[in-house]
C-alpha cells in the first residue's frame, strides 16, 4: 500500500497531465490523495516543495530504470546471437539502456526535461530551497537539495554503465570501457532530441556506432 507522500505525488502527477504546473491546487492534491492539506504540508512545506519532490522522483524512476537494463542479461541464442542474430555483448546493455531513456523521454514530459535542460511554462521546473528552513522529513530534505541536471544525468548512467561493464569485459582498458558507455548514452539522449530518420531503429542506430568502437583489453 502506497505511503501518504507516495499517493501525494501521483496525484500531483496525475494532475500535471491535465493542467500546467501553475493550475495544480495543492487542495485538489490533497483530495485527490485522499489526505489532509496539512498532511501535504507536512510532508512538503509548500508547493514548491511539492515540485521539488516530483521531479526528484521522476529522476530515480529514471535511474532505477537505468539499473533494471544494465542487469537484464542478453537473451541469446545457441549460436551466442540474439533474436536478431546480432551477437550479444556489452553493446545490448547499453542499447537497452539508450532505449529506457528513448521510452521513458517519451512517456513522461518529465523525464524529458531532466534529460534535455528544457522545462516548458507547464512543468514544475526544478529549484532549490534557498530559505534557512529544513524538512523534518528526510525524503524531502533529499528533493531540496536539488536534482540532476542533464551533464549529471549523463554522467551516473555512464558511471552505472561502466560498473556493470567492468565485470563483463574483464580487463578492458578503464578509460576506453568509460568513453564507450558515455558514448552510448549520449546516442541515446541524441535519438530523445532527433529521432533517426525513418527505416533506421533507434536500436539499430546505436548498436551500429557501437561496433565502431571496439573495447580493447588493456596491454
Amino acid at each position: 500500500m502506497p505511503t501518504a507522500r507516495e499517493s501525494l505525488l501521483d496525484a500531483a502527477l496525475s494532475a500535471l497531465a491535465g493542467l500546467p504546473w501553475s493550475g495544480v491546487r495543492m487542495v485538489d492534491v490533497a483530495s485527490a490523495a485522499g489526505v489532509s492539506r496539512q498532511t501535504l504540508y507536512n510532508e512538503f512545506g509548500s508547493k514548491d516543495g511539492l515540485a521539488r519532490a516530483l521531479v526528484r522522483r521522476e529522476a530515480d524512476v529514471y535511474l532505477r530504470g537505468v539499473d533494471r537494463a544494465l542487469a537484464e542479461l542478453p537473451q541469446a541464442s545457441p549460436t551466442g546471437s540474439d533474436a536478431g542474430g546480432t551477437p550479444s555483448g556489452p553493446a545490448d546493455r547499453l542499447v537497452r539502456v539508450a532505449e529506457w531513456m528513448v521510452g521513458s523521454a517519451r512517456s513522461s514530459a518529465l523525464v524529458r526535461a531532466l534529460l534535455t535542460g528544457c522545462w516548458s511554462e507547464r512543468l514544475p521546473a526544478p529549484s532549490i530551497r534557498t530559505t534557512a528552513a529544513v524538512s523534518a522529513v528526510p525524503a524531502q530534505r533529499r528533493a531540496d537539495a536539488g536534482v540532476p541536471g542533464p551533464a549529471e544525468l549523463v554522467a551516473a548512467v555512464r558511471d552505472r554503465a561502466l560498473a556493470a561493464l567492468e565485470k563483463e569485459v574483464p580487463g578492458a582498458d578503464p578509460v576506453e570501457l568509460g568513453r564507450y558507455c558515455e558514448t552510448a548514452v549520449r546516442l541515446g539522449l541524441s535519438c530523445v532530441v532527433a529521432p533517426p530518420g525513418r527505416g533506421e531503429g533507434q536500436a539499430g542506430y546505436i548498436r551500429s556506432v557501437l561496433a565502431r568502437l571496439p573495447v580493447r583489453a588493456v596491454g
